[in-house]
């Protein structure tokens, strides 16, 4: 695979009105003891059922005998926030070891910590780095983030960029949506917000963004064939999107989630997945049902067209996300 996205905890120590998902959020007491047990008590088990390679080929790229590139693919480990105590000393710092030592012989992998920035220190920087880290990516970089409204992120943003100069920790040389991350050497950082121009600017219609009125999506986005969409979804050896993992192991499609999982990690190894529909790899939502054609008519939207199946709706609500998840049941089985 070229890359997962696991979501290691739902504890965050911020509640943004645009975050896609309700979980992501401040928990106290008893809340924060649970949320990180949670995953505390999974992420071994998850980490042991990931593919036992995290390379890939490369289809655009070509050695000298004309077959692709293996490349080394990468890990994003986020949340929530996974800088917040104590889900980075008890799932963040051991889940990064595990990670190492599996792949440390089966060549390699990337592993990308994500948090929004404000609760980096050097101490932590030094924690990341003995551990494998390959990038810090910085994604609190908007103005829906409480006090980094318009300049007021400067100040950080210079205070991080020191910080990473300090470390030999260098500026990437590519952003999102264009990956070239695996031609290039860490450590490296990136940074990003749910601005205008960024690739989620138009905010995905879920969560508080739904409850808020915020996301600017219409059924012209095409979520589902851009970043963290469905695109190339497990296409097994060769370049693809993004696979997202929840903190209990459940396995999605896409970051924006099905009304379903595929399946949990937890109970299952990583191979029983790779029989996914093609119509999600190719982002043609309008394929997802075949060969269960029958089922087709259930998915279209009256006066509307299906490039963006989830624009305007709440996560899971859409009658074309379930087709999706009972489709992906039957190939299941």
């Amino acid at each position: 695979m070229e890359s997962i996205y696991y979501v290691l905890s739902w504890a965050c120590h911020r509640k943004c009105k645009h975050c896609y998902d309700d979980r992501f959020r401040p928990y106290v007491r008893d809340a924060l003891e649970s949320v990180v047990v949670e995953g505390e008590q999974a992420y071994a088990r998850i980490i042991a059922n990931l593919p036992e390679r995290m390379t890939y080929r490369d289809l655009d790229a070509r050695n000298a005998q004309g077959e692709p590139e293996e490349k080394i693919g990468r890990i994003v480990l986020s949340g929530g926030d996974v800088l917040v105590d104590p889900v980075r000393t008890r799932i963040l710092y051991p889940a990064m070891e595990a990670i190492t030592r599996k792949y440390r012989d089966q060549g390699g992998v990337r592993i990308i910590v994500q948090t929004t920035g404000d609760l980096v220190t050097p101490e932590i920087l030094d924690d990341l780095l003995a551990r494998g880290m390959w990038m810090i990516s910085i994604s609190g970089m908007d103005d829906y983030h409480v006090g980094l409204e318009g300049d007021k992120k400067l100040p950080l943003v210079a205070h991080l960029k020191d910080l990473f100069a300090r470390r030999g920790i260098r500026k990437s040389g590519y952003h999102a949506p264009v990956m070239g991350w695996a031609d290039e050497e860490g450590p490296v950082y990136d940074m990003f917000g749910a601005n205008g121009e960024e690739w989620i600017g138009a905010l995905w219609p879920r969560g508080r963004s739904w409850l808020n009125g915020l996301s600017k999506a219409t059924f012209s986005d095409n979520f589902c064939n851009g970043w963290s969409g469905g695109l190339h979804f497990l296409d097994h050896g060769h370049a693809g999107s993004e696979v997202s993992i929840e903190p209990n192991g459940d396995v999605y499609p896409c970051c924006l989630k099905s009304a379903s999982p595929l399946g949990n990690l937890q109970q299952e190894a990583w191979w029983i997945f790779s029989i996914a529909l093609p119509g999600i790899r190719r982002s043609r939502p309008s394929i997802w049902a075949i060969p269960n054609a029958w089922a087709y008519h259930l998915v279209g939207i009256p006066k509307h067209s299906m490039k963006n199946p989830c624009a305007k709706t709440r996560r899971g609500k859409f009658r074309a996300i379930y087709v999706l998840a009972a489709m992906l049941s039957i190939a299941r089985f």
